[in-house]
């Protein structure tokens, strides 16, 4: 069949594609086992990362990152969705955290952690979600209170991504928490040799083994008020919901290389496995099935592709990026459980990477906003 080419993939990012999906073969998909048993994947991949230019790269060349648009970004976590990998967390690292600091930092901010952050010297978290708080973000408890030039923290995050790992948070925190909403604001952490920061479990998760997904803990923590995202305190909120469009867009990307991936995976199987005498791709049912797969997975490349075009331009709004999220999550988990229905007894075998892909995808309807929510937001723009 046909290969489709979306209209974002120029020479220059299908190049781009091309390595990270290398790099994710090699280094990270190709040690699985390893990653699975220690929860979280090695710095020094972080660093072979950084030196073939896969981190922040969208970021501008004056602080460090490869200076391209958002779509050579997307280029690499639809390349680590097709690879099969969903545990390296570079989509929060650099789709997430880096724009954060990139989009609200001062010039200051943005020279002491983007530089660190695109050789992967230096690694990202985003701190959002609390023990009693997910898609509903302006709940948080997690309190920064004024003491002198400082910012005194208290509170904890559970869910973060990189969490036992990172040198560096970006954290949704209230700095009046009595405003709701409007108390919210984001503070860059380091939290390298930082007293009263403590990583609670790494957590033991479905899916995704192989990602540091961890609890962490602040009592007390002390964070010059310079470290403030953004002109003046309570501009958290807004600054989240502008950047979870990008958030949503990165998973969509990665749902559909996955999807993509499945489809060809059990293609391949399904013509080399016999049963009766014939493969089982000359069944019937087998086709149609395939057939239907395929044609899930084009069709939400192609309405990735037109939201794609539609962020590259400015004019992607938040209802369009909760379709992306919602639809192609959902097809991401439908098609894969259908693949590996197609592979019989051996797709339940985790040493098959249909059978990873079947654990991993579940997630991907959950964080980010809960599908549920997705449909909230595309019901209010009605």
């Amino acid at each position: 069949m046909k290969k489709y080419v979306p209209t974002w993939r120029d020479t220059e990012v299908r190049a781009l594609s091309d390595l990270a999906g290398g790099f994710f073969a090699r280094e990270i998909v190709a040690q699985n086992e390893k990653w699975d048993a220690q929860h979280h994947i090695d710095r020094n991949a972080w660093l072979e990362a950084g030196k073939l230019g896969l981190l922040c790269c969208s970021i501008p060349e004056e602080y460090g990152g490869g200076g391209g648009t958002f779509a050579h970004d997307l280029a690499v976590f639809d390349a680590q969705g097709y690879a099969g990998d969903l545990a390296f967390g570079i989509s929060v690292h650099s789709g997430i955290v880096a724009h954060y600091i990139h989009e609200y930092g001062t010039e200051e901010q943005k020279k002491t952690w983007l530089p660190d952050m695109a050789t992967g010297e230096i690694l990202g978290a985003i701190g959002m979600t609390e023990p009693g708080a997910g898609s509903d973000l302006k709940a948080i408890k997690t309190t920064a209170i004024r003491d002198g030039d400082d910012y005194i923290i208290n509170g904890s995050k559970t869910f973060i991504t990189n969490g036992a790992s990172a040198d560096v948070i970006v954290m949704a925190v209230k700095t009046d928490p009595k405003a709701g909403a409007k108390g919210v604001s984001m503070l860059i952490v380091d939290l390298r040799d930082q007293p009263g920061f403590v990583v609670g479990r790494v957590l033991d998760k479905v899916g995704q083994h192989g990602a540091d997904t961890s609890e962490l803990s602040f009592t007390d923590v002390r964070v010059p008020m310079s470290n403030l995202l953004g002109d003046l305190e309570g501009q958290g909120f807004g600054q989240l919901m502008a950047q979870l469009v990008q958030e949503r867009l990165i998973i969509g990307a990665q749902a559909s290389g996955a999807m993509r991936r499945a489809v060809d995976e059990t293609v391949s199987y399904t013509k080399n496995r016999e049963a009766f005498g014939h493969s089982l791709f000359e069944f019937q049912n087998t086709a149609f099935e395939l057939a239907e797969c395929q044609t899930i997975a084009r069709t939400c490349e192609i309405f990735l592709d037109h939201c794609i075009q539609a962020h590259l331009r400015g004019e992607l709004d938040a209802a369009e990026a909760a379709m992306v999220k919602y639809w192609l999550t959902d097809k991401q988990c439908e098609v894969i459980d259908r693949c590996v229905q197609l592979h019989g007894g051996y797709g339940y075998m985790r040493e098959y990477l249909i059978a990873r892909m079947y654990e991993d995808a579940r997630v991907q309807r959950i964080y980010a906003g809960a599908n549920e929510i997705m449909k909230a937001i595309i019901a209010r723009a009605l």
